[in-house]
């Protein structure tokens, strides 16, 4: 028909395209894919010898399935605490260069000449991260959960709501790596976001010692931690959920580490807020960055 164009995609898409992209060729990625697949190698073959060759009771034992549920859902909780460590990971990284690195080397100018706001350059960098972090997320879990239901036949409960909110925690991560990144120079980044977990997980540790000495203080000052990054409180909760409904019952979540104090529904609404605060920040921030 004559006079009738194509539309062109919205600027944002295809930044978010571009970004998704070039994140997925970047040796940080491919590693991560590598070290992802050798860990579920790994964790196969590690439950296949503790499922078959350490004396759980088989399935011919009615008076053992309790005993054996409760083994596999430590140990899923345990592969999943894996994950969750790799998927952060891949986030802070594959983003922590993204604006600061192209800021320095000068290449984010080819992109603010032409007629495109800075608010859709950090946004569609964003959307392209958040999908290759799903893309991640969605490979090492499910390969997880097809471990332990191919060789025991188990499924951990509420595995959906819980890998949702493993997933806020890693935009969380990754969309502070974003707002850092628009700010600082990447290995300032670096620093600021690591810094920033590791207190967050050490507050997680001392939260938990203060439930069990009974101490207001040390409980206050975990969820200081939690309130300044709530990485971890989000995936405590997550863990919680997908805990056996017998230590659900006896208040506590399993895992690498007994959670004792289970952080409520809030935290997942603060953690959601303070998503957003930091993708509103990385933006600002970008808008006020001289380049």
């Amino acid at each position: 028909m004559a006079g009738f164009e194509m539309a062109r995609p919205h600027p944002t898409l295809t930044i978010t395209r571009l970004t998704f992209l070039e994140a997925a060729r970047r040796r940080i990625a491919l590693a991560a894919f590598v070290l992802g697949r050798a860990f579920l190698v790994l964790y196969g073959i590690a439950f296949y010898f503790i499922v078959h060759e350490t004396g759980l009771p088989g399935p011919d034992d009615p008076a053992g399935a309790l005993l054996r549920g409760q083994v596999y859902n430590f140990l899923g909780l345990m592969g999943l605490y894996a994950v969750n460590f790799l998927t952060i990971a891949m986030g802070a990284l594959v983003a922590a260069d993204t604006l600061a690195g192209e800021i320095g080397t000068g290449t984010v100018q080819a992109l603010v000449t032409k007629p495109i706001q800075r608010a859709e350059i950090v946004l569609g960098k964003w959307l392209g991260f958040a999908g290759l972090l799903a893309v991640y997320l969605l490979l090492m879990a499910g390969g997880l959960l097809g471990i332990l239901y191919t060789l025991a036949g188990y499924t951990l409960p509420n595995v959906l709501t819980g890998l949702l909110l493993i997933y806020l925690e890693t935009l969380i991560i990754m969309s502070l790596t974003l707002a850092a990144s628009s700010t600082v120079s990447t290995l300032a980044t670096g620093g600021v976001v690591f810094g920033l977990w590791g207190l967050a997980f050490i507050g997680g540790f001392v939260e938990q010692a203060g439930v069990l000495l009974r101490n207001d203080t040390v409980v206050k000052l975990g969820i200081l931690s939690s309130l300044i990054l709530p990485t971890e409180a989000v995936f405590r909760r997550a863990a919680y959920l997908m805990t056996s409904p017998v230590a659900q019952s006896l208040g506590f979540a399993s895992g690498p580490v007994f959670v004792l104090s289970v952080p409520s529904e809030a935290s997942v609404v603060y953690g959601a807020l303070y998503l957003l605060a930091l993708v509103m920040l990385a933006v600002r921030q970008f808008n006020r960055r001289d380049l």
